[in-house]
């Protein structure tokens, strides 16, 4: 303020004056009557001498008394403007926090605000991925199954074209194996022609005629199965010309023989008295052996009947027997060596047990008439086995030396299944007998117990192929001895018949295939370790016993069906005696015990006989395996 101002500049004039010199005590009232006198800076200090008020002094001392009462004044305000600017700094600074948590909520905010838009972007972008992936899925299963499709439509394709081009090799194969039968059918005729032609006892008679044109047409018919060998199919025009040709030869066979005939019905006529009176001496005869025979059509019935007198016998011979009882024997000390695997109740040994067992029967059960180098694979499988070398069965490696029991177990094993495959699959598919024995007969000579295991378990199954007849013992319940006998009872209800002889049939085939054949890929050419004097043993035995109705015609006719050709190129001459005998013989004998139920067995045997005796041949059996099957 101005005033204010003014009284400070004449506050400082006044200081800087002489009077603002003087020495004045400052216990002075200027109000009160008591009070200092000035003194001049010359005096005394001690000396205070009471002197006249002056104006000056008293103007001094309100200046004093205004300047303290300003200075009170002012610190009283400079307080209060600290306190305020405190206040105020106070203020701002609570503002200025507050505002910085503004801020900082505004900030976290954003963030969050930030983060949660930055989160949707992302949810919405895997949403989207999502949905990109699924279509992309969805149309990966789209192109796939377009693709199964086509891919099944192809191999429909090329199955179909595979079953044309199959379908059309059999077809050629067919005509070939026609035009072959034709052209074996003419050979055939024509060396019957030739024989008739050569027949020294027949009738003064020229049939040159016939057996150049014979010639002939076998000629023709050779170059013309020559000519579709090459091709690899005939032609309808080369089957026509085939069958034409063997009408032909047909026909001048029976011109032939109508021309023979008129020959020797002269002859004949002379010799027909001899012939009926020698035929009605042998029928008589054989009247007699018939009556005196004795009959046994059954085991079970015929039990308790004594043995006949004519020399033929019901029992086996001691030898056979001894032998018999001796392969039981080996096959129940075989069972005992390994009764530790088998009945082990630990779970590790149970599965070794259960590899082993399918190790041993799968491979067996997996052969088959397809081709020789599948029956390699499963040799050499069987053989490592028991080898000790260790093989893959199921996806796991199996060896024999898992378990110190594990090879008698598979010994066992193996031999019960080859018998059980006889019992089962050769009796349902009579040419599965050969690919079976080829491997059983292999594995019989590399490891001879098995041979010995499977001729136990034969024995036990099929008694006929020792052969043997069980004996009715007193105390043998009768359900025991029908087992004895072969067949199968379950709830004391015996098999029919037909069940049983084809259980029989199918293990005496597979026994008489064994018999004949040898593995083919092995090292060393050794001797057949069950050969064919087992086969003429075991026939010259049956024809020692007393037949069985039903039973003997069967397996003698399944046995010579399958072994017969083997037989008759071994023996020969003594083979066509055998068969002689059977024939004049033991048929009659057979047929004897027959009933009018059970003839169609010995009906086929005899026709079986007939034939070959007819053709001086053993045909060979259905399913032999030719050179040719182990080169597929």
């Amino acid at each position: 303020m101005p005033s204010e101002q003014f009284r400070m500049e004449t506050l400082e004039a006044l200081r800087r004056s002489s009077k603002g010199q003087l020495t004045y005590c400052r216990d002075w009232s200027p109000l009160g009557e008591n009070h200092q006198e000035w003194r001049t800076p010359e005096a005394e200090p001690e000396t205070c001498t009471s002197s006249p008020r002056s104006k000056g002094v008293e103007v001094e001392g309100l200046i004093r008394l205004h300047e303290e009462v300003h200075k009170s004044k002012g610190r009283e305000e400079l307080r209060q403007r600290l306190e305020l600017q405190e206040q105020v700094v106070k203020a701002a600074s609570e503002e200025a926090s507050e505002h910085l948590k503004r801020f900082d909520e505004l900030k976290e905010l954003k963030r969050r605000q930030e983060y949660q838009h930055l989160q949707q972007a992302i949810e919405s972008s895997v949403r989207e991925a999502q949905g990109q992936q699924e279509k992309l899925k969805e149309e990966h299963r789209r192109r796939e199954k377009l693709l199964n499709r086509k891919l099944r439509e192809a191999e429909q394709q090329r199955q179909r074209q595979e079953e044309l081009e199959r379908l059309r090799k059999e077809e050629n194969q067919e005509k070939l194996r026609r035009l072959y039968s034709v052209q074996e059918e003419t050979l055939r005729v024509n060396q019957q022609i030739s024989l008739n032609h050569r027949q020294k006892e027949r009738p003064a008679v020229d049939l040159s005629a016939y057996s150049n044109r014979g010639n002939q047409i076998c000629g023709e018919v050779s170059r013309l199965v020559r000519t579709a060998s090459e091709r690899g199919s005939p032609t309808p025009a080369d089957m026509a010309s085939a069958e034409h040709m063997l009408a032909e030869m047909r026909e001048l066979m029976s011109s032939m023989q109508q021309e023979v005939a008129l020959a020797v019905e002269e002859k004949r006529r002379r010799e027909e008295e001899v012939a009926a009176a020698a035929a009605a001496v042998k029928e008589k005869e054989l009247q007699k052996q018939q009556l005196a025979q004795a009959q046994v059509p059954d085991p079970v019935k015929q039990a308790g009947r004594k043995p006949p007198q004519d020399g033929l016998q019901v029992k086996a011979e001691e030898k056979t027997m001894r032998w018999y009882q001796q392969l039981q024997r080996e096959c129940e000390e075989c069972v005992a060596s390994f009764s530790g695997l088998a009945n082990s109740k630990d779970a590790q040994v149970k599965k070794v047990k259960m590899d082993l067992q399918k190790a041993a029967t799968i491979p067996v059960s997996q052969i088959s008439t397809r081709a020789g180098s599948q029956l390699k694979e499963i040799f050499e499988k069987i053989n490592s086995l028991l080898s000790g070398r260790p093989i893959n069965s199921a996806g796991r490696s199996v060896s024999v030396t898992h378990h110190p029991q594990g090879l008698e177990f598979v010994y066992f094993k193996l031999a019960e299944k080859f018998v059980k495959q006889g019992e089962e699959e050769v009796a349902s598919h009579h040419e599965a007998a050969f690919p079976i024995a080829v491997v059983a007969s292999g594995i019989w000579e590399m490891h001879p117990k098995v041979g010995d295991l499977i001729l136990a378990h034969l024995h036990k199954k099929c008694p006929y192929a020792v052969p043997f007849y069980p004996a009715l013992k007193e105390g043998t319940p009768l359900e025991e001895y029908q087992r004895m006998l072969g067949y199968q009872v379950k709830d004391s209800t015996v098999e029919p018949q037909d069940n049983f002889l084809k259980r029989m049939s199918g293990m005496i085939r597979l026994y008489a295939a064994i018999l004949q054949l040898q593995w083919p890929y092995r090292d060393r050419q050794g001797a057949h370790p069950h050969g064919l004097n087992n086969a003429w043993r075991w026939l010259a035995q049956m024809l020692n016993m007393e037949p069985l109705a039903d039973v003997t015609a069967t397996l003698l006719f399944d046995f010579l069906e399958v072994c017969g050709n083997a037989l008759m190129k071994q023996y020969q001459v003594q083979f066509w005696k055998m068969i002689l005998l059977i024939r004049e013989e033991y048929f009659p004998r057979i047929e004897a015990i027959t009933s009018s139920g059970e003839m169609g067995s010995l009906m086929r045997f005899k026709d079986f006989l007939e034939k070959c005796l007819h053709r001086k041949e053993v045909p060979l059996p259905k399913g032999f395996l030719d050179p040719s099957f182990w080169r597929l």
